[in-house]
């Protein structure tokens, strides 16, 4: 008796874990520009990061040179970007 309560729970459990939704939640769709804004702020915290381990010690001159010039260089690429879309006619 108590190994088919046992079974009928583990059934019951199982079931409710792996049912799958009817309504699943769905991510909302971005534009270009909301993935731009994102993408900009990530890179300026990456900047921040970067600048903030250097100051503590933890890249030589050599390395932070170039991840500043790299980080930088894409912060332009997405701003450029961010500036384009912004000036088309919707």
């Amino acid at each position: 008796m108590i190994i088919v309560a046992c079974g009928i729970l583990l059934i019951a459990v199982f079931t409710y874990v792996f049912w799958p939704e009817r309504n699943s939640a769905q991510q909302p769709q971005k534009t270009r520009l909301e993935f731009l804004g994102e993408r900009k702020q990530v890179v300026y915290d990456n900047l921040r990061d970067l600048n903030f381990e250097y100051r503590a010690g933890k890249y030589p001159e050599e390395d932070y040179a170039a991840q500043r010039a790299s980080l930088e260089n894409e912060a332009a690429e997405v701003i450029a970007e961010i500036d384009l879309l912004e000036a088309q006619p919707r």
